[in-house]
């Protein structure tokens, strides 16, 4: 529900900001003033076409604001949010648009920077807007199927909900399918280039790990005169005359005869004997060492050729050495794929079959449920025409007979078709011509749809148009019956509609400083009266006015009752 709006800078409206309730409100006032400039701020607001002809003269950009209620069954609109990471925990939903002089245009959803194209995906599924000429869903023949499910949602959505699943795999199949079969030689192609790089990687004998022993090994070799002058050196510091181990040696014997006198001396005595003995093993190490280096020229050649071929390889096929072989069991598994294509296909057109001849009966089925629908829904609709004073009206759910093709939706095309007087064919709904018939036909669906849409705000822009007398109190009284369910904002010049209305804005326009401004008044009591005797009787307001437009209001309040 629309809670609050503020609009600045927007055609003639300088600012204002107005705050709107449940049931149903209705926005009066002379031509011109501005009703239909609100309603198309609002249209704006929630996703609508901009251009910088809406931006009020002298200013550089129009601000938009409106604060949404957001109904706990409008399951379509919160997980729009939630997948675009929209927080709306607290059941608020607030759109904001900013439309500059340059042509810059700015859109948030509880303050996230957001495109038009997903404001006005949040913003359909929060208010619907219907003018005299303006095409909405109703008279959009690619929503008539979604339309008709929404009216046989109890029904229609588990067995909608089974068939899409199925659907979803059938297309993920599909298109596998395609991409195995569209080009033969791209395949071949696809296998030669596999093959060269496995035997490639076969042919290096890759082993894990390999790399750092031969880069350790090649610091080595490279290292040869530095390594053997760094063991030549500890070997003379421990064995040489005079060598550390001597010195040691004589410490040990001398501590070892301490120790014979006095124990308290064994400990130190034991770890010089420890020393000793390790230098010892040490030097004997080193010696091995020394005897067993070699320099070898051509075994750093050969780490050295090794190495830069690994590298080929990593630019090739991965980082490291484990990628590389990672990457030669993945091609390996793609090869026997490929090698095994024929079986492959094979088995995917005998899956897509299986699913196909499963969607077909799934598909059938939800025919079936469509069509018990549908002629549920044409003696509803009979019925609404009837209350509007359409008796001779016949309405039609038209489904397409030649219909095969499986879609997301199922094997349907459906179209809404009218005929208006007797003896005329049945026609697209889309291309009903008469405005006061065009009028309580919508008004007609709307009664219906409002309670399977999930939108919670309906605007009515002077739907009432070329209806008077009866048809127009039943105009008033079908809108009524919509905002029972739905908050609806209706401008109207029809003092019938007006006098059915919970809420009335009084919207008035005047001259200051020389620039046009609008304004909004709330009409309560005597004001509601003499706004209602306007309408009725225009420029000259009479008592016997006053006295039919309380006659009007009180008849209105017994109606309501009724609800």
């Amino acid at each position: 529900m629309l809670q609050e709006m503020t609009i600045k800078n927007f055609a003639i409206i300088e600012s204002l900001s107005l705050t709107f309730q449940e049931g149903m409100t209705v926005l009066t006032g002379e031509t011109g003033a501005g009703k239909s400039i609100i309603i198309d701020a609002l249209g704006l607001l929630v996703g609508g076409r901009g251009s910088t002809d809406f931006i009020r003269h002298g200013e550089e950009r129009l601000e938009l604001q409106g604060l949404f209620a957001l109904a706990e069954d409008n399951l379509a609109c919160r997980n729009a949010l939630l997948e675009n990471g929209i927080d709306a925990s607290d059941d608020m939903v607030v759109l904001e648009r900013s439309l500059f002089r340059s042509g810059k245009n700015s859109c948030r959803i509880n303050g996230k920077l957001v495109t038009t194209v997903l404001l006005r995906q949040i913003g359909s599924k929060l208010i619907d807007i219907h003018s005299q000429h303006e095409h909405q869903e109703l008279m959009n023949e690619e929503f008539h199927l979604s339309l008709l499910d929404r009216f046989a949602a109890d029904k229609i959505k588990p067995a909608l909900t089974k068939y899409q699943t199925n659907f979803k795999e059938y297309q993920t199949i599909l298109r596998e399918w395609q991409n195995w079969t569209k080009n033969e030689r791209e395949l071949a192609q696809r296998l030669d280039m596999l093959r060269f790089q496995q035997q490639e990687i076969e042919n290096a004998n890759l082993q894990a790990g390999e790399e750092d022993r031969l880069l350790e090994q090649k610091n080595v070799l490279a290292n040869f005169e530095k390594l053997n002058e760094n063991l030549q050196g500890a070997y003379t510091a421990i064995q040489g005359e005079p060598g550390g181990l001597e010195f040691i040696g004589e410490a040990m014997r001398q501590m070892e005869a301490a120790a014979s006198i006095h124990t308290d001396y064994k400990a130190v005595s034991e770890a010089i004997s420890s020393s000793y003995y390790m230098l010892e093993d040490s030097m004997s190490q080193i010696r091995q060492s020394l005897d067993q280096l070699e320099f070898q020229p051509e075994e750093l050649n050969q780490i050295e050729s090794r190495l830069n071929d690994l590298n080929q390889l990593k630019r090739k096929y991965g980082k490291t050495i484990e990628d590389i072989i990672q990457y030669e069991k993945e091609i390996s598994t793609e090869m026997k794929k490929l090698t095994d294509s024929e079986s492959h296909v094979g088995h995917l057109e005998t899956k897509m079959a299986t699913l196909k001849t499963e969607l077909t009966k799934q598909a059938s089925t939800l025919t079936d449920i469509r069509k018990k629908a549908a002629t549920t829904l044409e003696k509803q609709i009979k019925q609404e025409l009837n209350q509007l004073y359409m008796e001779k009206a016949i309405f039609s759910v038209h489904f397409e007979s030649d219909k095969t093709e499986l879609t997301e939706s199922g094997q349907d095309s459906v179209v809404f078709y009218m005929s208006t007087n007797p003896g005329e064919p049945l026609k697209p709904l889309a291309k009903i011509a008469s405005g006061g018939e065009l009028s309580r036909m919508m008004l007609a669906l709307k009664t219906i749809f409002s309670r399977h849409q999930g939108i919670t705000s309906i605007i009515f822009d002077e739907v009432d148009t070329g209806v008077s007398g009866r048809v127009g109190q039943a105009i008033a009284e079908k809108i009524y019956a919509v905002s029972v369910g739905s908050q609806v904002l209706c401008i109207s010049h029809l003092p019938q509609v007006a006098a059915m209305a919970n809420h009335h804005y009084y919207i008035t326009k005047k001259v200051q400083n020389k620039r046009t401004t609008t304004s909004v008044t709330i009409l309560k009591g005597e004001q509601k009266v003499e706004e209602i005797s306007r309408m009725i009787a225009g420029i000259e307001v009479t008592e016997l006015t006053k006295q039919h437009a309380k006659e009007m209001i009180q008849q209105a309040e017994k109606v309501k009752q009724t609800y």
